[in-house]
């Protein structure tokens, strides 16, 4: 291939990215919903550009990024009930049996009713909650935070944020509380997962002024535009993790086997929610991560590809 082909290749992969105007967004969300947008579009140029720069050498595994949403859930008012300790734990000692490392988006705080914005109710972490956290991190779990309580703001499920809306001056207040709480217990995150994945644009360099990467997903569309996986934005990693990778087990294997079979080579985001998997006594789960723990890289690893990127840009 010549050098004028491979970046012909190449510079799709490499395009200059900004946040697309209200309209743009807009159109976006609509071009997704329709298919025209999709995981394929962040997949097809990332291959083509990989194929262009390392010609046979170009195929390898993915390397899947698995993140999970979230630990306490954010409608476990009672630690002890059918979404609390005890729930996680089995799917943490299932993910720890097959060796597949995770992030895990946490709460610093349980709202006794996250769906209604007029209530504003909340609790700290109980002792069980906080040494389930504990165990996660000597564990390997990459711990996320997952805002400060996953109250929406907003009653309309197709607006639901606890950060769309803030001023610049709420939001670092709200970011600053939740980061506190969690370090007063020895936790410092360094990822930040996105509460329902929506958030403005506009705070996206508060975000990168205190997280290294930021998640989001289809939701966060509307508010940032559709953007590659992974890909610096406004001096951070953003890390949205779109369908077919985001969902059930059960949805997601199809779409983990063909990634396998292509040898893409790809950061793979994919997202969980331990939650869902419990419907099916996480018999779809444990099929997953059979096939996918080989493949699964430790956050840690990508982290610090994140940072040697970070000092070679600087």
């Amino acid at each position: 291939m010549s050098a004028s082909d491979a970046a012909r290749h190449v510079q799709p992969a490499l395009r200059h990215i900004v946040v697309p105007k209200l309209w743009g967004r807009a159109l976006e969300r609509v071009l997704f919903e329709f298919g025209a947008l999709s995981w394929r579009s962040v997949e097809a140029p990332i291959v083509a550009a990989r194929r262009a720069l390392l010609g046979d050498n170009a195929p390898a595994p993915p390397r899947f990024l698995i993140r999970v949403d979230e630990f306490p859930n954010f409608r476990a008012w009672d630690p002890d009930g059918e979404l609390g300790v005890g729930a996680f734990e089995r799917f943490h000692e299932i993910t720890m049996s097959a060796s597949a490392p995770y992030l895990l988006a946490a709460l610093p705080f349980v709202s006794r009713d996250p769906l209604d914005p007029a209530r504003n109710e909340r609790r700290q972490l109980s002792e069980s909650e906080l040494a389930m956290l504990a165990r996660l991190a000597s564990d390997g779990v990459e711990l996320a935070l997952h805002g400060r309580d996953h109250r929406t703001r907003f009653a309309s499920a197709h607006r639901r944020s606890e950060l769309c809306g803030l001023s610049l001056e709420e939001t670092e207040a709200l970011l600053d509380e939740a980061l506190a709480e969690l370090r007063a217990h020895g936790l410092s995150p360094s990822v930040f997962v996105a509460p329902y994945n929506r958030f403005d644009a506009h705070q996206l360099p508060l975000l990168a002024q205190r997280f290294a990467v930021v998640c989001g997903g289809v939701e966060s569309i509307g508010t940032v535009g559709f953007q590659s996986s992974p890909q610096w934005l406004c001096g951070t990693v953003y890390l949205p993790s779109y369908p077919p990778f985001y969902g059930t087990a059960e949805e997601i294997l199809p779409a983990a086997k063909a990634q396998i079979e292509a040898q893409t080579g790809m950061w793979v985001p994919l997202t969980l929610h331990w939650q869902w998997e419990t419907r099916d006594a996480f018999e779809a789960l444990k099929e997953l991560l059979a096939l996918i723990a080989p493949m699964s890289a430790p956050w840690p690893e990508f982290l610090a590809a994140v940072a040697r990127s970070s000092r070679l840009a600087s």
